[in-house]
């Protein structure tokens, strides 16, 4: 069985938390709780709050979301 993909959104990081974990706001006022991808771990890619991100929102949990991309 093929793994879902979930669907792509833009967002603000409100707050950080341990563990390379992000409060992401979307513009309808969803948050979620995103982790960081581990292409951007691994390239040194630093978040702060403030950041605009491309989180990637889980199929199955739409309250959990994966941080793809930074904006610059």
């Amino acid at each position: 069985m093929a793994k879902e993909k979930g669907f792509e959104q833009e967002g603000i990081v409100k707050s950080t938390h341990p563990n390379t974990m992000f409060t992401v706001e979307f513009p309808n006022g969803h948050e979620v709780l995103a982790k960081l991808s581990g292409r951007m771990s691994k390239n040194y890619i630093r978040i702060i709050s403030g950041d605009r991100v491309t989180v990637e929102v889980s199929s199955y949990d739409p309250s959990r979301g994966r941080i793809t991309y930074r904006h610059k």
